[in-house]
């Protein structure tokens, strides 16, 4: 039996217990075109050498309404960003998931566990997005901002199907492909900074909801990034490139559930010949496990070793034969039927290091660069923002 799925989705089902493998790319996938990255902050002058900026920004009549007390924080020396701001930003995002709680149902019935019949090898979902962050400096030393995201996400899956027999669990067969899907995010966000001589450090923290097809709800994601970092004058007036350290952890909203058409996902002339299959791949595993029940003695089927293993074996096959019956149903009524599925999923490594630099043109323009690395998750963003004032 070749229970071994391609790597094309469109050729993906060979086995009933593959029917929801559509599912599973959607809900591993993490949406991870919300990250953000620290911007240079309101900064205290100080120092012998920067004496003549200090005295102007003192005597500087400050005009404009935000950020709340951007008048008395310029009038104590300290130099403060334009308080509103526009960023375009690209993310390019690659992590290790944790699958975990496997269950699925069919047309709207009971779900099914599955967490010993399939269990997951490695899940990696790689993600290219944008992002547009509209910011405004509320307070001097914070700065808020909003998330619009597009993302095209693929998702890498490798899992076992495992079966008990008289000789205990085996691997039967192996799910091993590869999807594309599209998300759309919307989120915001806080950064609280502060800054003297140059150094500064902020704490990202932003909120964010992904809406993507077959999900019941929005998935959501939590990103903190505590970040540490030196601003560097260049001779030009207002140039200048700050660099910084820092870590980068993502939360992810763990269960998800979901439900999908089958009509819309496999061609259903390919169903009964796997549904044979199985069925009697179950029958095999089954004489096999009775054969050695029976062939054991009164008082070895007493030990409650062999009891625990014998039914433990006898609910998974029983669980895999319901999944086996409710394929069939999909068959008999042509493929009109809906799979529902519920699973919960984590990092595999919550946080992983960052370096990052912007350089900043002028007042109004600043470029900027992000690389994240160490752990499970590699990612780099690029981004450009303009800056003005409210």
């Amino acid at each position: 039996m070749n229970l071994n799925i391609g790597r094309s989705f469109g050729n993906s089902l060979t086995h009933p217990l593959h029917m929801h493998s559509k599912s599973l790319f959607l809900l591993v996938c993490i949406f991870c075109v919300t990250g953000s990255y620290a911007q240079y902050t309101t900064d205290k002058v100080l120092g012998p050498k920067n004496q003549s900026l200090a005295d102007s920004l003192k005597k500087m009549e400050y005009r404009y309404m935000l950020p709340i007390w951007g008048k008395k924080v310029v009038a104590k020396g300290f130099n403060i960003p334009k308080s509103a701001g526009l960023s375009a930003q690209y993310l390019y995002q690659q992590s290790d998931i944790l699958i975990t709680d496997l269950s699925v149902g069919f047309n709207n019935g009971p779900l099914h566990p599955l967490d010993q019949v399939i269990r997951f090898n490695s899940a990696v979902a790689t993600s290219n997005g944008a992002n547009v962050r509209p910011d405004i400096w509320l307070f001097p030393f914070l700065n808020i901002y909003g998330i619009l995201a597009k993302s095209k996400t693929s998702t890498e899956i490798d899992a076992g199907v495992w079966l008990p027999d008289s000789s205990g669990w085996r691997e039967v067969g192996n799910i091993h492909t590869k999807a594309n899907f599209n998300a759309t995010t919307l989120g915001f966000g806080i950064t609280p900074t502060f800054g003297a001589r140059g150094y500064f450090f902020a704490l990202d923290m932003n909120f964010s909801w992904s809406d993507v097809d077959a999900l019941e709800k929005p998935a959501f994601v939590y990103i903190i990034g505590p970040r540490f970092g030196k601003n560097i004058t260049l001779k030009k007036k207002n140039r200048n490139i700050a660099m910084w350290i820092g870590g980068f952890r993502v939360k992810m909203g763990s269960e998800t559930t979901g439900s999908l058409s089958t009509s819309e996902l496999f061609p259903i002339d390919q169903w009964q010949s796997q549904i044979d299959q199985s069925n009697q791949k179950l029958q095999e595993s089954q004489q096999k496990v009775d054969a050695w029940w029976s062939g054991l003695t009164p008082a070895e089927q007493k030990n409650p070793v062999n009891v625990a293993k014998h039914e433990a074996a006898n609910a998974a096959l029983t669980t895999f034969g319901k999944v086996v019956d409710g394929a069939s149903q999909i068959v008999s009524n042509a493929g009109n039927s809906s799979i529902q599925y519920s699973l919960n999923k984590t990092q595999k490594t919550p946080w992983n290091f960052l370096i990052g630099s912007q350089y900043q043109i002028n007042r109004d323009w600043m470029i900027r660069a992000e690389y994240g690395f160490l752990g499970t998750r590699t990612q780099l963003i690029v981004g450009l923002q303009w800056r003005f004032n409210l």
